[in-house]
């Protein structure tokens, strides 16, 4: 058997979510009331927090070089989850946190195990596992542009869709071996089954949108296997928009009395100046309604998802034939386009990327400021994390959801109850883009 034959693509329609029920979402050793929750080592504090902001980076006590690579990126105050997490996790308290999507979780594990890394040839000290492509390599640049002062520290990437002799080359080169990985974590268990990576050095294990990795058996088994790979005695970290109660609980199986931080209840996981709509249509008038709205919409980038590859591939054909600049990401494309399109749009040379729920998680492109349901998801959770692309880290944003048939509705009524909330229809007028579009 070739190396990438045992490898699974997690990816798209292949991921299906656990649907567990949302009274079950307490987590065990605290009843949530507030908008913070905090438990396990060294927590006492529950409820809002009031003037978050005052506290800058340097509070943190942080490497010089750290403090520089976020002046560098415009950061001048830590969000709410970096404030209460950081000053813990540097202290290698292993954490479970779950917070809104855009509140800046990835820079809490990035800047954590910079601060902690002690960097030693040929070995690796922090392991990052997500559960898609894109997230690896996202994460993989947020890597780079913070420990850009750091020139000593290596950081590689590692994901299915390629060939792995280029993986092997750079593990066994000592000049080019990563002190760190972020890796999906079927490549991964590959590359140690075939002892192509020894873990025995790893003093950080950190799980990015853990309840997709932990929900699934099939990934939880890769995720186990690797753990189990790693030295007794390490700083286990996990982060997600979404935890249900019995997902928290296989969390921290993994951990020991792990610090708990849970930034908004189940019912208050909206998020902050983004406004949400809906258009009741027919499935035939989608196109024209989409049509319409992006000839009307002032946006900076609008990301529209889709329920398969398919109708990605053709809605986004239909948009460049209408003159739109459009770019479809699905997993039915190779891994070398797929990174090539992602960052076409990062870098804004498209404005508008139709795809499907492989980008819907963790991937961070600050113009977005518009997200379109032309299909809507099949659970709360995913819409959660798809409208979520939009107005990141508190700023302003505007999402659309197409409702077009039973099924839609039935989402619909689930995603009102499960965050307490009701959708309105989109006004025929339009609305007013100073309140979506930022200042």
């Amino acid at each position: 058997m070739s190396h990438e034959e045992d490898l699974i693509d997690y990816s798209d329609e292949e991921i299906q979510t656990n649907d567990i029920p949302a009274n079950n979402t307490a987590a065990a050793t605290n009843d949530v009331k507030g908008d913070l929750t905090i438990s396990g080592t060294g927590a006492d504090k529950k409820g809002s927090y009031v003037g978050i902001h005052s506290t800058g980076f340097r509070d943190f006590l942080l490497k010089p070089e750290l403090l520089r690579a976020i002046t560098d990126c415009g950061f001048e105050h830590p969000s709410e989850v970096q404030q209460i997490c950081i000053p813990q996790a540097i202290l290698g308290t292993d954490v479970i946190c779950q917070a809104k999507s855009g509140l800046g979780k990835t820079a809490v594990f990035v800047l954590t195990t910079l601060q902690l890394i002690e960097p030693h040839d040929g070995e690796t000290s922090v392991l990052v596992m997500c559960h898609t492509r894109e997230l690896a390599y996202q994460i993989k640049n947020e890597y780079a542009r913070f420990s850009k002062y750091m020139p000593d520290i290596k950081t590689a990437v590692f994901y299915g869709g390629v060939p792995m002799a280029k993986d092997i080359e750079v593990l066994s080169n000592k000049d080019t071996h990563p002190h760190i990985i972020v890796a999906t974590p079927g490549r991964l268990n590959a590359l140690v089954r075939e002892k192509k990576l020894r873990l025995g050095s790893i003093k950080q294990f950190v799980l990015d949108e853990c309840d997709r990795m932990v929900d699934q058996v099939d990934m939880r088994r890769d995720v186990q296997e690797i753990f189990r790979a790693t030295p007794q005695q390490k700083q286990v970290m996990m982060f997600s928009a979404t935890l249900s109660g019995e997902t928290r609980d296989l969390c921290k199986r993994f951990m020991r009395n792990p610090m708990e931080i849970y930034v908004d209840d189940e019912k208050k996981l909206t998020l902050h100046g983004l406004q949400q709509f809906l258009i009741k249509l027919d499935e035939r008038e989608k196109n024209r309604k989409l049509n319409d709205l992006l000839d009307t919409l002032e946006f900076n980038q609008v990301i529209i998802f889709v329920k398969s590859t398919l109708r990605c591939t053709e809605l986004d054909k239909l948009l460049r034939e209408c003159n739109f600049p459009s770019i479809a990401i699905h997993s039915g494309i190779s891994q070398e386009e797929r990174i090539r399109r992602y960052k076409l749009f990062k870098d804004f040379s498209k404005r508008i990327c139709v795809a499907t729920d492989v980008f819907g998680r963790g991937i961070d492109i600050e113009r977005i400021n518009v997200a379109i349901n032309y299909d809507l998801p099949g659970t709360a959770d995913a819409y959660l994390h798809r409208v979520g692309r939009a107005g990141r880290f508190g700023t302003k944003g505007l999402s659309i959801s197409f409702v077009s048939n039973k099924e839609d509705e039935a989402v619909l009524a689930e995603i009102e109850k499960r965050f307490d909330v009701a959708l309105p229809e989109f006004p025929e007028e339009g609305i007013d883009a100073s309140t979506y579009m930022a200042n």
